[in-house]
């Protein structure tokens, strides 16, 4: 299963190599990280997706937590959370085409629309791609928005 972990770290040098080594000792691999200012001055937050089972991840957490300069570990992945990537994208688009492709770009979601979007885009010619890595905060009404479409859905009375 793959978790979100937000990281606070102390805006010190060797922080970003410690955390990435901890998990490189213990044969992770970091599928997505997103570093930046936290609200907080003197403070990053760590965003990483990384691949494992519960019990790996809690494992991780602690680990994570004893290293000198981490200040919080939270795994955002079962509680409700706004999550978001930037994707730059650069098609092929000879002049027959740009309007088409005009009326596609400027997608703003979840990482599940970049997907979407990188197929979309594909018929036409993907010369490059550059990702950012996810980032995620906790949304603070506690409101699973997800769940909130899913059941909705369910509710819609048949045709």
């Amino acid at each position: 299963m793959k978790h979100t972990l937000s990281v606070l770290v102390e805006d010190e040098s060797g922080v970003l190599s410690r955390i990435s080594g901890l998990f490189a000792r213990r044969g992770f691999n970091i599928e997505s990280l997103a570093v930046g200012p936290a609200e907080q001055a003197g403070v990053s937050r760590l965003t990483m997706v990384v691949e494992g089972d519960d019990r790996t991840l809690e494992q991780m957490s602690k680990q994570l937590n004893k290293l000198i300069n981490v200040l919080e570990v939270n795994d955002l992945t079962r509680i409700p959370a706004v999550e978001r990537e930037l994707m730059l994208l650069k098609v092929s688009a000879p002049p027959e085409n740009r309007a088409a492709i005009l009326d596609l770009v400027q997608v703003v979601g979840d990482p599940g629309k970049l997907v979407a979007i990188e197929n979309v885009l594909s018929g036409y010619g993907i010369l490059e791609i550059a990702r950012t890595g996810r980032i995620s905060l906790e949304r603070a009404s506690g409101v699973n928005t997800a769940y909130l479409k899913v059941t909705s859905l369910d509710k819609r009375v048949p045709a």
